[in-house]
């Protein structure tokens, strides 16, 4: 790099700090900003939300490999994904996150398509939560979701939590944290009841109970369906990251918050497995839901009615936060002038309502969308926008060897590029495991590749329309 070029650099670098440290003071108030805990706590919601959504795994692959996947995709899938969100949040703390990483490294292009690909990826995937809701309340009360009022509470869902979210990143924060005791409340109870049952049947007051209940095998397995399905509950780590400017100290508070979140995530999924499959459950009866007859076999009905109460507050708790994260997207883009500038309207507690109006009505429409177990798409989508990412963070430090970087990835570049391997090589598997899959007549990957296609279609357009509008002027 020549000495002009570094004088350059430099300059961009203190210009960017400023003009972070301008729209951090006027636009997010300090009073409303989160701590270390709330941030744990909405990450947790980002990617987990309890336990809800493995028992599709237990019945694809049985107990053993399922404890499995939970147990080794964390570490090729989680904590690479964990590590980069760590030392990317750290050393940019912008709000946008993660569009604002891939825009610095790769150019405007680039930011856009990363920007395009997660929001597109969020129409397929913020219709699942408040189904689960509904699917939940109908097990309480089938008669108040008959029809169309289950529609009527899905778009209830989806008002309500654009209203919490107005309130600000602090009060989402710190209500995941009590959503967080609600929701895994009963799940302590049934795991101690689970290890109950299994030590009664170690000292032989059980039939056919005991650790070898693991490897009841399964009639049908699906490996392949298993691994995708163990990616997307696991998937979702550098959603925090686009509130960065409403995070108290965030250059120490994003590398815990994710190595904590990591932690939290694998144990409440690995222990209520491990409590049912000791307990001797057939692995073969565990489809969407069947929490509720693991708690009801184990403890009785007051646990399963709060089991089937928890499952409604995993569809609310993990709405809530990821509309948070997801309506910073425009919010950003707005800022540099690839977005509608009436989305940089915020009130006063620093939060951007048009966006998060506009990103409710979106989800709003799609929610009779029959996507919710589009898991392959949403994988492939998210999976091309994490590979942007990845991409980023070895760029940063090729081309910002010198950026303050408070938590580092070890290794120097060649760890920075070592990072994305594993992530990189399941993202191809579920690409492969897609491969037969149809959605609306169309391949499952061609849809995808369209949907990016049309982000690339769309920055030409706004650019052309601008190149028209300079010339005008």
């Amino acid at each position: 790099m020549s000495a002009t070029e570094s004088s350059h650099s430099g300059s961009a670098l203190a210009a960017d700090a400023a003009s972070s440290g301008r729209l951090r003071r006027t636009v997010f108030p300090a009073g409303n900003r989160m701590r270390l805990l709330p941030l744990v706590g909405a990450t947790y919601f980002m990617v987990a939300g309890g336990p809800y959504g493995l028992e599709d795994i237990i019945g694809m692959a049985g107990y053993g490999r399922a404890l499995l996947l939970l147990a080794i995709l964390p570490l090729l899938w989680s904590l690479p994904t964990a590590l980069m969100v760590g030392e990317l949040a750290s050393s940019i703390p912008a709000e946008g996150g993660f569009y604002v990483w891939v825009h610095r490294a790769m150019g405007p292009f680039w930011g856009f398509q990363e920007a395009w690909l997660s929001l597109a990826a969020s129409v397929f995937d913020m219709a699942i939560y408040p189904t689960l809701f509904v699917l939940y309340l109908g097990r309480l009360a089938p008669s108040w979701v008959a029809g169309w009022r289950g529609t009527l509470w899905e778009v209830a869902v989806v008002a309500g939590c654009a209203l919490w979210n107005l309130s600000g990143a602090r009060t989402v924060g710190r209500s995941s944290v009590t959503l967080f005791c609600v929701l895994l409340a009963p799940f302590a109870v049934l795991i101690a009841a689970g290890f109950w049952t299994w030590l009664h049947a170690v000292h032989g007051m059980g039939v056919g109970l005991g650790a070898g209940a693991l490897l009841q095998p399964v009639s049908a397995p699906d490996l392949a369906g298993a691994v995708s399905v163990t990616l997307w509950n696991y998937m979702g780590w550098d959603n925090a990251s686009t509130v960065a400017q409403e995070v108290q100290n965030p250059q120490q508070n994003y590398p815990r918050a994710m190595l904590g979140a990591t932690a939290l995530v694998a144990a409440t999924y690995i222990l209520p497995l491990l409590a049912v499959g000791l307990a001797g459950l057939a692995p073969a009866e565990f489809s969407t839901g069947a929490w509720t007859d693991a708690a009801r076999t184990l403890a009785g009905p007051l646990l399963a009615l709060s089991v089937v109460a928890g499952g409604m507050v995993n569809g609310v708790g993990m709405f809530n936060p990821l509309m948070m994260s997801y309506s910073r997207l425009p919010f950003a883009m707005a800022r540099d002038g690839q977005a509608p500038g009436v989305l940089l309207r915020h009130n006063r507690r620093g939060v951007p309502w048009v966006s998060v109006v506009a990103c409710a009505a979106i989800w709003g429409l799609a929610l009779r969308f029959s996507f919710e177990r589009l898991i392959s798409i949403d994988l492939v989508l998210y999976g091309a926008s994490l590979l942007l990412e990845f991409a980023a963070l070895v760029l940063l430090r090729l081309r910002e060897p010198h950026l303050e970087r408070p938590f580092r990835v070890p290794g120097g570049t060649g760890g920075a590029i070592a990072l994305g391997v594993a992530p990189a090589g399941l993202i191809a598997f579920a690409m492969w495991a897609a491969r037969d899959e149809r959605i609306l007549g169309l391949n499952a990957l061609l849809f995808a590749a369209l949907i990016g296609l049309a982000g690339a279609v769309l920055y030409a357009l706004m650019a052309a329309a601008k190149r028209e509008k300079r010339k005008a002027a």
